[in-house]
């Protein structure tokens, strides 16, 4: 069906007009301009021909078949322009006009209705509001853009038909090929997930880059992501998650896990490549399209001035890259071939007199090195340096395995440079940052092709234990569990915690204690009650039944005094636990995605620094373990500075329970565990504390 959109033979201009300036007059003059070489079929009840083609009243009067109707026409006809574009076959059709569901609720029912009416006659729409479709390779440019870009390996999906414009003037000025560019507009039938399974079949398309504001059917896009990125490169610039994470939350995980990280964690999970920035979405699609994937991290830089090679360094490292430690075979055979005053360490310094076989010696002697993944050249005009000569020799003699990106510096005299190594397949960057950045991209893009199979542990539970509880929680419409049932959740799910028990009074709280053993620590028992150490609800050391005594009563005390409509069933009593380094493990689940689960170092790193991350479930024990090295605290878990080295196994294992808890039960809506208490290996980690917050069956 998608066939239709990217490769039509006969194409319905419903709406054609002979006026410039009308959206209809621009479709129609690409079409004919850029060479569409189907059947083009002009439609306009007011016009007899347009560009030079008969134009018809309506399409029952053209005798042939349509398999593509573009949509031009005020947005109260465009029912019925779908319908007579069904009727004499099409169905595909790219819908233009505005005024939709953008425009507010009465757009809105309109453009419900178009869809509904459109798939009874088995019709698929692009659009509406939208800039229209773009296929280089089959001239098609059913668009009002004002230039068809150059050919290329690069198919762009947005959700901007203005940004759509900007990309194609890019693509002008730059040189860079585009293959095809689908303006999906309001994304009332076909969206991203149906474009991007499209142009994975797509032998023109190399890479796929994407500008969306939202994703429709968060699972279905990822799981169809994860299946393309296999086969080629996902490109994706995701923006307007700014404000749509902030939500009331009674959790760390749930204030932490915005939109925008639980679309990062949705993008590594399915190997999506992600842009910062809209410059990045181009650079990062260079590089995937012209280059082969590195198959390390180890770069090697060559450079004509000392400057440029210290920024270049700095920018790997920054990236999270490594200047690579050349051989010193490879650095006899450069300083063989090199002044005495050029440098053969790494960044190479070829000096600033340098020729192109200079340039092309330290290339191939660094292809050839085994300590090098991949090469950075980098060149800044000297009167006595010859740009272009240096590019076209480069491209003509580097056929490498290891990924080469060029940095032509400056504007002017680099400009024909910069095109010939385009041209011939180098992918240019104006600054070592951006060329790292496209680098590390390269990187993480093909550590996750190479990834190992992923097996999710399941460990032997306490299911019906939890059936149980959760069902009691729901059918009284408490959806805050409290910490007593909580704990007794996480011991079904093997967790580490410390004995304990509620008490609905003084002399039962000291019978508690008596039990398990002092000191103890007491904590109000309340749905009411969230913060409970805001609220003056948690007594830690308790070492004696007087003491047991007193902190109920003054507890008792200050709950009714500042909430005096809570209600208490009373404290949790618990055997106070050994200290150690007090981590936090959650999960909230996503709209979109699912459970998303969060990890961070307790304290500052959590409340200041926001040091956290985040992964959705379910989780591998290698993604466990990733999860706490990609934290800044890392470090210090490992024994940094004097610490005491954690269980991270402990740590890992938990977040893996926690993501098995969240997957056997849909009903779980947010769960931490704060503080996580980790010691050294061989001791078991405790929840000292728990908070799960449910969602009713069924609800969304």
């Amino acid at each position: 069906m998608l066939e239709a959109f990217l490769r039509p033979k006969s194409v319905a201009v419903i709406g054609a007009s002979n006026t410039p300036g009308k959206v209809g007059h621009a479709v129609m003059a690409n079409m004919v301009k850029d060479g569409f070489e189907g059947e083009l079929i002009p439609v306009n009840p007011r016009q007899q021909e347009i560009l030079g083609r008969r134009c018809y009243a309506d399409l029952g009067e053209y005798g042939g078949k349509v398999e593509l109707a573009v949509i031009a026409v005020p947005t109260a006809g465009v029912i019925e322009a779908v319908e007579s574009a069904a009727r004499v076959g099409a169905r595909a059709a790219v819908v233009i006009t505005a005024g939709f569901k953008e425009i507010g609720p009465e757009g809105a029912a309109l453009e419900r209705e178009l869809v509904a009416r459109a798939r009874r006659l088995g019709v698929r729409l692009v659009g509406p509001n939208c800039l229209g479709i773009l296929n280089t390779h089959s001239r098609l440019n059913a668009s009002f853009a004002h230039h068809m870009p150059p050919s290329g390996g690069i198919s762009v999906i947005s959700q901007s038909g203005a940004l759509c414009t900007a990309i194609i003037d890019l693509a002008i000025g730059a040189h860079i090929g585009l293959s095809a560019l689908i303006s999906v507009g309001n994304k009332a039938d076909l969206n991203e997930t149906d474009f991007l399974k499209a142009l994975a079949e797509d032998d023109s398309t190399r890479v796929i880059v994407g500008y969306l504001e939202d994703i429709t059917q968060g699972n279905e896009f990822i799981k169809a992501a994860e299946a393309v990125a296999a086969v080629k490169p996902v490109v994706l610039l995701k923006v307007g998650t700014t404000q749509a994470g902030k939500k009331a939350a009674s959790s760390h995980t749930g204030s932490l896990a915005g939109a925008d990280m639980a679309y990062g964690a949705a993008f590594r999970r399915a190997g999506v490549v992600r842009a910062e920035t809209y410059e990045q979405l181009f650079d990062i699609a260079l590089g995937l399209s012209m280059q082969p994937l590195p198959a390390g991290r180890r770069v090697a830089i060559i450079t004509n001035a000392g400057g440029p090679g210290i920024i270049a360094a700095d920018a790997v490292e920054n990236a999270g890259l490594e200047v690579a430690r050349l051989t010193e075979e490879t650095t006899a055979a450069i300083r063989a071939k090199l002044p005495a005053a050029a440098s053969v360490q790494n960044p190479i310094d070829v000096l600033g007199d340098a020729d192109a076989e200079r340039y092309v010696m330290a290339a191939e002697a660094a292809e050839r090195d085994p300590h090098v993944d991949a090469i950075m050249t980098i060149l800044v005009p000297v009167a006595i340096t010859p740009p272009e000569e240096i590019a076209r020799a480069l491209t003509a003699r580097l056929h490498s395995p290891k990924p080469v990106l060029t940095v032509f510096m400056g504007a002017h005299d680099v400009v024909a440079a910069q095109r010939v190594a385009l041209e011939a397949g180098l992918p240019n960057y104006t600054s070592p940052e951006r060329a790292a950045a496209a680098l590390r991209a390269m990187c993480e893009y093909g550590e996750w092709k190479n990834r190992p199979t992923r097996v999710v542990t399941r460990f032997p539970v306490n299911r019906r234990r939890v059936e149980r509880i959760l069902r009691r929680h729901l059918r009284m419409e408490r959806l805050q569990v409290g910490e007593a049932a909580a704990k007794d959740i996480l011991r079904a799910y093997d967790f580490g915690v410390p004995a304990g028990s509620l008490a609905a009074s003084a002399e039962q709280a000291i019978e508690v204690a008596d039990r398990i053993g002092f000191p103890v620590a007491m904590k109000i028992a309340s749905p009411d009650v969230v913060h409970k150490s805001d609220m003056g609800g948690v007594k830690l050391n308790l070492a004696s039944p007087g003491q047991v005594r007193d902190a109920y009563d003054l507890m008792m005390l200050r709950i009714t005094q500042k909430l005096p409509d809570a209600r208490i069933d009373g404290v949790y009593i618990e055997k106070m636990c050994r200290r150690g380094r007090e981590v936090i493990i959650g999960m909230s689940r996503d709209a979109q995605f699912g459970p998303m689960l969060m990890f961070g170092l307790g304290g500052i790193f959590v409340e200041v620094m926001k040091d956290v991350t985040f992964h959705l479930a379910p989780i591998t024990a290698k993604e466990a373990m990733q999860m706490l090295k990609s934290t800044r605290s890392y470090a210090l878990l490992q024994g940094a500075r004097g610490e005491i080295q954690v269980d991270l196994e402990g740590i890992a294992s938990g977040l893996q329970r926690i993501s098995q808890l969240a997957t056997d039960f849909p009903e779980i809506q947010e769960l931490d565990i704060n503080p996580f208490i980790v010691r050294e290996v061989g001791i078991e980690p405790m929840v000292a504390d728990a908070r799960i917050l449910l969602r009713k069956r069924g609800a969304e």
